[in-house]
């Protein structure tokens, strides 16, 4: 069976595919002529192979992104915010604190649980006009002046502009970084509420982060080896939350984890060109980066935001050829994608060489950042925000 009824098909339904379908939906003079596919691809990292609705995981969300969300009507009623970010180097001198009072927002980023957030853009999608196709994974078929044809199980579609949004891709750049992450929650005799924590160690960063859900107890995502990563995720409660509390420190008191442990493999994976003929790719579908720092979601979020505002302008005349509004769109999201998976791949290995020079250099680099706030502001802003053209 084959459909020529839409404009743009949203491939993926995750996150990032359905915050592009609500922003279309704002623009577009016909929201039904916008198609989202909700068949997703095997995420290329997941911890959890949980449905949406049960998904133990939490997202970290920069205050750019909360921004985004909360325009469209979609942050989660629970959150748990993030006004200060400790970072430190396990056994070295230095640490840098960012503060938001330091930049006048309410807070740096805030912590929400994955099935929080999709319940949310559920409920939003279902009433923006969007027209939502489930079935199984879709992918991309041919090109040609007329458009591009997406298959889906037995029905083609044949749509103007079609955008991967979910699944690794065809991406051309890999990193394998040696490193697994341990996923867990755990919970301190001494929590601070509204802190998040990165502390790098000579294996990998480790960050806890607010969890949304219980006012002392943290979300953990610790990087190390993958024999490392192995061994701490097969220990039992007592024995990990020793190893937990050795590597992370006195900070929050004791740790103690209950919770069940994920771990799944860490590489950089990225599309040198985000835009291909009539596709275009964002969020997985063109980048998966390091979790260090947490920039991955807030990453695609804001590539949707730019393909929103690009397409908008295009979608009044969609006989018009995209190529421009692409071309447009591919441009401006250059530098951002370069600096974020440029500071992503490059702090864990940085911070982990193993080198005594190296590390005290880090080190002194983190009590400069400390002492003079100019120097901290703009890895704090890119933290913040992201870098938005």
């Amino acid at each position: 069976m084959t459909s020529s009824a839409f404009d743009i098909a949203i491939l993926g339904a995750g996150p990032v595919g359905r915050v592009l379908a609500l922003m279309l939906a704002r623009v577009a003079p016909d929201p039904a002529r916008i198609a989202l596919l909700a068949g997703s691809p095997p995420a290329p990292v997941a911890p959890s192979a949980a449905a949406p609705a049960t998904d133990p995981r939490v997202l970290a969300m920069n205050h750019g992104s909360r921004v985004l969300l909360e325009a469209l009507h979609a942050w989660p009623d629970r959150s748990a915010d993030i006004r200060n970010i400790h970072v430190s180097q396990r056994g070295r001198l230095g640490r840098t604190l960012i503060q938001n009072t330091d930049f006048g927002v309410p807070q740096l980023g805030s912590v929400v649980a994955y099935s929080g957030l999709h319940a949310k853009l559920d409920e939003c999608v279902a009433a923006c006009g969007v027209t939502v196709l489930p079935g199984p994974p879709a992918r991309i078929g041919l090109q040609d002046a007329d458009g591009v044809r997406v298959h889906q199980g037995d029905t083609t579609l044949l749509c103007r502009v079609a955008v991967q949004s979910d699944g690794a891709g065809a991406n051309d750049v890999r990193r394998d970084y040696d490193q697994h992450a341990v996923l867990t929650t755990a919970h301190a005799t001494l929590p601070r509420r509204g802190w998040a924590w990165e502390r790098f160690t000579a294996e990998g960063p480790l960050a806890l982060l607010p969890h949304p859900q219980t006012p002392d107890a943290y979300s953990v995502v610790w990087c190390c080896t993958p024999e490392r990563a192995a061994e701490v995720a097969a220990l039992d409660n007592a024995a990990f939350s020793r190893a937990l509390s050795q590597a992370f420190g006195d900070r929050l008191g004791r740790l103690s984890s209950q919770a069940p442990r994920h771990v799944f493999p860490l590489a950089l994976s990225a599309r040198r060109a985000q835009v291909h003929g009539r596709v275009a790719a964002i969020g997985n579908a063109a980048q998966t980066l390091h979790p260090v720092a947490g920039q991955g979601l807030n990453l695609g979020l804001r590539d949707a935001a730019r393909l929103a505002q690009t397409l908008g302008g295009w979608l009044p005349h969609p006989e018009v050829n995209p190529a421009s509004a692409l071309a447009e769109f591919a441009g401006a999201r250059h530098v951002d994608r370069l600096i974020t998976a440029g500071l992503t791949d490059l702090m864990p290995r940085i911070f982990s060489t193993g080198l005594a020079p190296v590390e005290h250099a880090c080190g002194l680099a983190l009590l400069g950042m400390d002492l003079a706030s100019p120097l901290r502001a703009p890895l704090a802003q890119h933290l913040l925000q992201g870098f938005r053209a």
